[in-house]
């Protein structure tokens, strides 16, 4: 079992004292009895512990900066949503084949942001220019938001803002189970709560520092039970030996241990595993005895935005792999949605 985050360094910049939450947050873990650092900006955080790289990677991973979020211009998140809202950045666990191994670069710290009612202020903002066409904000682009909310609370007051609102949908996905503190909030079926789920031999292999799947499921159960749009997304879908057995297997979990009374309204969505150079230069050096495969050689090169290509599976591979999914999903869950496939 995974305890919840808690941090064993702190870091505020002085601006967060300027809003309620950054006064709480830094009153809570003066409390805690936490390490605390003043940083004029978290571009300016230095001194991390650690005689090594390795060692103040492994730090920065469970430091938390309490900061002020200055750019209120949200970015695209296509296709899971029109609009990632930024509540937090970086992520407690240590997923070897995790796109924040880069988009974070040598900073691999958490960042909560106290200005929440300005970027909620935006978001509807956003609301009012796409309406009366819904709009969806995905909340776990950048951060697994629901590893630290039981420290912030801001993901909860997001939910409940959301509930209110005529045409706003919000969305997030999390590899944790500590959600109780998130199953009385008003969401009024405006949030959909995914999980994160895979085989046996990936999360074993590539996801320490995650909740087990045992307890990701259970953790759904419980978000179904208290009325959420439930979610799961299968990713990375990762070819190993005995990948079909092994993506059946889970399919066939998912299956028992969630009850059947809480299937009413269930998405799928599926994203094969893909890597940049940029992103394997990174992950090996942060995790030199991963197994992970990434070799060019056996994938095939995709242009993505900004001109970073990625590398994803074959054609005949994919198809394979997007074949077998389905099938699985047909097979179990035959009433679910399955959004996307990529």
């Amino acid at each position: 079992m995974v305890k919840p985050f808690m941090p064993q360094l702190v870091y505020y910049e002085p601006r967060a004292l300027e809003y309620e939450l950054g006064e709480e947050l830094l009153d809570k873990f003066t409390d805690l009895g936490v390490e605390i650092r003043k940083t004029t900006s978290h571009n300016q955080v230095r001194n991390i512990p650690g005689d090594t790289d390795f060692q103040k990677y492994r730090v920065s991973k469970s430091t938390l900066v309490i900061g002020v979020r200055k750019t209120l211009k949200f970015d695209s998140s296509k296709p899971s949503a029109e609009y990632a809202i930024p509540l937090a950045t970086g992520c407690m666990g240590h997923c070897h084949y995790c796109y924040l191994q880069t988009t974070m670069g040598s900073k691999p710290y958490i960042r909560t942001y106290v200005n929440v009612d300005e970027i909620l202020d935006q978001a509807t903002d956003y609301m009012k220019e796409r309406s009366p066409d819904e709009t969806r904000f995905e909340a776990s682009c950048t951060s697994d938001i629901v590893g630290i909310d039981h420290l912030t609370h801001t993901l909860k007051k997001t939910i409940e803002y959301f509930g209110e609102t005529d045409l706003g949908k919000l969305r997030f996905v999390t590899k944790f189970s500590h959600v109780d503190h998130l199953l009385d909030a008003k969401h009024n079926g405006k949030t959909r709560f995914r999980f994160s789920i895979n085989a046996d031999y990936v999360i074993k292999n590539f996801e320490p520092g995650t909740s087990p799947l045992k307890e990701r499921i259970e953790a759904a159960s419980k978000v179904a039970k208290a009325g959420y749009p439930l979610g799961f997304i299968v990713a990375p879908i990762y070819i190993h030996e005995n990948w079909q057995e092994g993506y059946r297997n889970l399919f066939m979990k998912l299956d028992k241990q969630l009850p059947k009374e809480e299937r009413q309204d269930i998405t799928f969505e599926m994203i094969q595993h893909r890597f940049t150079k940029p992103a394997k230069r990174v992950i090996q050096k942060n995790y030199p005895k991963s197994k992970l495969e990434m070799d060019e050689e056996e994938r095939r090169y995709k242009w993505g935005r900004y001109g970073i290509g990625k590398y994803i599976y074959p054609k005949d591979e994919e198809q394979q792999l997007r074949e077998s999914l389905e099938s699985y999903v047909n097979e179990f869950f035959p009433d679910a949605k399955i959004e996307y496939f990529t």
